[in-house]
C-alpha cells in the first residue's frame, strides 16, 4: 500500500488521533507517546503489510517499519496533524522515573544522530586516508574536511539543547543560545587566558571554573532541564504584553550564568567520574562491558535503553578520545545478528523467509538491525539465541583486545575505518577480528539452530482457495458515475493493480451505497475509504478520490460505523463532490476487489454509465 494509506491504518488501530500526544521516529521506528496504550490493537498492527513489529518498552509505542519509516511519518503527521503542540499530559504523568529517563535521552539522542552519524563517517573516511599516506595532516583539502567533520561535536550541546528544548518543552531558539553561550569563542578565549595567567575568571564576584564544553554532552542537558523551570516561572510572572521581550531577557540572564557558575561543572564532573567508572572497568575487567553489550544489544535496542548507552560513549570521545562501551560492543552484535538472519536464510526451504532474512541480514551488517531483530531473531526466537552467543564471543574477544573507536559511527561493517587509531592498524585489525568471529559463530549457530518453517502453500492451492471464496459472486456498482478501467487511475497502486483487480468510476452523484451484503471492516478516520468483506468472502475497498486522505475527513459524512452489518443498497457514505475539486483532488473512484490474485477471473463493464446498484463485476 501507499505510505499514505499505511500511515492511516496505522493511526486508525493506535487508537487514532485523540490517543496521541506526540509521534517521532528514530531509523526504522514510529515512537508513539500514547495516552492509553490499551487503545492500540497491537496484534493488528503487527499483521499490517509493512510493519515489521511492534514493541511497547520505555514509556514509548514503537512500530517497526524500516527503511521506510521517514516517508510514513511524513504522512502520519500531516494525517493527525501532529504539528500542533498537544495539551494531554496524563499519560506523562502516569509514567515511571525510568521510563521518562528512556523517554528523555531517546528524544534528544534520535533527532540529531544523522548529524552525527555523518560527520563520525566522514571522520572515519580521513582516518582512512592518512593511513593509506593518500593525504597528510598539512594538506588544505585534509583541514577542510576535518573541520567539516568536527564541526558537529564540537558544537554539539548546540545540536543537542534544540533537541532538548522538544523534550522539555522551552523555546528551542532559546535553547539554542544556551548552547551556544557554552562554546562562543571569546568564553573559550577567557578560559585559555585564565588558565594561562593561573587567575580565575568570575562574574559579579562569584568565581566560574574554566571548563571545555566543546563536545560535551551532559551539561547542556541539564542546563535546558534547569531552563524548563525558569522559562514557565517568568511567563507567569511577567506582564503579558511584556512577554515577548522580558521572559527571553531573564531567561537568558538566569540560565546562562547559572549553567557556567554551577550546572556546567557539575555535569562535567559527573561525565569525568562516569569516565573514571569506565576506566576501572577497562584496567582490572577489560573484557566484562564489550562482552554484555555484544550479548545484549538486542535488548537494549528492543526496549531503547540503547539510547543511555550513546552519552556514554560520546562522553569517552569527547574526554578520552576514544570509545570502548558503546560502539565496539554494538558492532560486533549488528554482526551476529546479520549473521543469524543469513543462517535462517540458509537453512529455511520456505521461500519467502528466505527472501526476508536475505535483506534482514544485509540491513544488519549495514547498522541496521530492526528488519533482522523483529523480522527473524523474535519471531523464531532461535535466530536471537545465535544472535546473542555470536555477539557475546566477539565482544569477549574485543574486550581483551581493548578495541575501540575514534569516532562517533553507526555501528555497521562500514564504520571499521573508525576503529583506525594512531597506532596504525592495529586497533582495526582486532576489530576485524572480533566482527569475523562474531558473524561465524551466530551463522553457525543459527543453521545448526534452524528454525520450524512455516506451512508455504503452493501458488495453485492460493489460487483454489481465493477462487473457492470469492466464486459465483456478483458485486454491484457502489456509486453513480461512469466506469473506467483501473489504469485510467493516477495512481500506481491502483492503475497498476497493486491493491487487486476492479474497476473505477468516475462519480456523477456523492453518495456511496453497499456493492454487497456484508460488514463493514474498514472506515478510516479519514472518512476517504471504506473496506467491507461480503458474505461471500470478497474483499472490497472503496476509495473515494486519489490523496484525498489529505482533507483528513472534510467534504466527507459517514453514514455507518466500522463492524457494522450492512445489506446492499445501504447508504455508506456521502461526499461532497465539488469541495473535494476546489482542493485540487480527483475525485475518481477505485473499486477494488483486494483478496483478487491473477488467476481470478473478473469480467466487468466499463466504458458505460452506471447506476448505483447496477451489476458491475463478476467474479468467476
Amino acid at each position: 500500500m501507499s505510505f499514505r494509506d499505511l500511515a492511516a491504518i496505522i493511526l486508525e488501530k493506535v487508537g487514532g488521533k485523540e490517543n496521541v500526544s506526540a509521534v517521532g521516529h528514530c531509523v526504522t521506528r514510529l515512537r508513539f507517546n500514547l495516552k492509553d496504550d490499551k487503545k492500540a490493537d497491537t496484534e493488528a498492527i503487527k499483521n499490517i503489510k509493512g510493519v515489521v513489529g511492534v514493541v511497547n518498552q520505555g514509556g514509548q509505542y514503537q512500530i517497526v517499519i524500516g527503511n521506510d519509516v521517514q516517508n510514513v511519518h511524513k504522512e502520519l503527521v500531516n494525517l493527525g496533524n501532529f504539528n500542533e503542540p498537544n495539551g494531554n499530559q496524563e499519560k506523562e504523568k502516569e509514567k515511571g522515573k525510568i521510563a521518562k529517563v528512556l523517554d528523555i535521552i531517546s528524544g534528544i539522542f534520535f533527532p540529531i544522530i544523522p548529524a552525527i552519524a555523518g560527520a563520525g563517517m566522514l571522520k572515519a573516511l580521513l582516518a582512512l586516508l592518512l593511513a593509506f599516506n593518500w593525504t597528510t595532516v598539512k594538506s588544505e583539502t585534509y583541514q577542510f574536511l576535518n573541520f567539516i567533520a568536527d564541526a558537529a561535536f564540537y558544537f554539539l550541546p548546540i545540536l543537542l539543547a534544540a533537541s532538548a528544548s522538544k523534550k522539555f518543552k522551552v523555546n528551542q531558539y532559546m535553547a539554542m543560545v544556551i548552547g551556544a553561550v557554552l562554546v562562543h569563542p571569546t568564553f573559550i578565549s577567557m578560559m585559555n587566558t585564565s588558565k594561562d595567567a593561573g587567575t580565575n575568571m568570575d562574574f559579579l564576584g562569584i568565581s566560574v571554573p574554566a571548563v571545555l564544553y566543546a563536545s560535551s554532552v551532559i551539561p547542556i542537558i541539564l542546563a535546558i532541564w534547569f531552563m524548563s523551570y525558569v522559562e514557565p516561572f517568568m511567563g507567569r510572572i511577567v506582564p503579558k504584553s511584556l512577554n515577548i521581550v522580558l521572559v527571553p531577557l531573564f531567561t537568558l540572564i538566569i540560565v546562562a550564568p547559572v549553567t557556567l557558575i554551577i550546572i556546567g561543572p557539575l555535569g562535567n564532573q559527573f561525565g569525568q567520574v562516569l569516565g573514571m567508572g569506565i576506566t576501572f572497568l577497562n584496567t582490572h575487567v577489560s573484557w566484562l562491558v564489550p562482552t554484555l553489550m555484544g550479548t545484549f544489544t538486542p535488548f537494549l535496542v528492543m526496549t531503547g535503553m540503547h539510547y543511555g548507552i550513546i552519552p556514554i560513549g560520546m562522553n569517552m570521545l569527547a574526554t578520552k578520545g576514544i570509545d570502548t562501551v558503546a560502539g565496539p560492543g554494538m558492532l560486533v552484535s549488528n554482526m551476529a545478528q546479520g549473521a543469524a538472519a543469513f543462517g535462517v536464510a540458509l537453512r529455511t526451504k520456505n521461500t519467502t523467509i528466505k527472501q526476508l532474512a536475505s535483506s534482514a541480514g544485509l540491513t544488519a551488517i549495514a547498522g541496521v538491525t530492526e528488519p533482522a531483530m523483529y523480522g527473524i531473531s523474535l519471531r523464531f526466537k532461535r535466530p536471537l539465541i545465535a544472535t546473542m552467543i555470536g555477539g557475546g564471543i566477539g565482544g569477549l574477544f574485543i574486550g581483551i583486545m581493548g578495541v575501540g573507536r575514534y569516532a562517533q559511527v553507526v555501528p555497521s561493517i562500514f564504520s571499521l575505518p573508525s576503529y583506525i587509531g594512531p597506532n596504525g592498524f592495529t586497533n582495526l585489525i582486532y576489530a576485524a577480528i572480533g566482527c569475523v568471529l562474531s558473524f561465524v559463530t551466530a551463522l553457525i549457530v543459527s543453521y545448526i539452530l534452524g528454525i520450524e518453517d512455516p506451512v508455504e502453500e503452493s501458488i495453485e492451492s492460493k489460487t483454489e482457495t481465493k477462487k473457492e471464496i470469492i466464486s459465483d459472486n456478483v458485486i454491484y456498482s457502489p456509486i453513480k458515475g461512469k466506469s473506467v478501467e483501473l489504469k485510467e487511475v493516477n495512481d500506481a497502486v491502483f492503475s497498476e493493480g497493486i491493491l487487486g483487480k476492479g474497476v473505477a468510476i468516475i462519480p456523477t452523484e456523492g453518495k456511496v451505497f453497499a456493492p454487497v451484503d456484508g460488514i463493514v471492516t474498514a472506515f478510516f478516520d479519514t472518512h476517504h475509504a471504506i473496506g467491507i468483506t461480503g458474505e461471500h468472502g470478497s474483499e472490497i475497498l472503496i476509495h473515494v478520490g486519489i490523496d484525498t486522505v489529505n482533507l483528513r475527513g472534510r467534504y466527507y459524512t459517514p453514514k455507518v460505523t466500522k463492524g457494522q452489518n450492512v445489506k446492499k443498497g445501504d447508504l455508506l457514505l456521502e461526499f461532497d463532490m465539488d469541495g473535494i475539486k476546489t482542493e485540487g483532488y480527483d475525485i475518481i473512484t477505485p473499486f477494488i476487489i483486494t483478496n483478487s490474485t491473477d488467476h481470478t477471473d473478473i469480467s466487468s463493464i466499463t466504458g458505460k454509465d452506471v447506476e448505483a446498484g447496477e451489476a458491475l463485476l463478476k467474479l468467476a
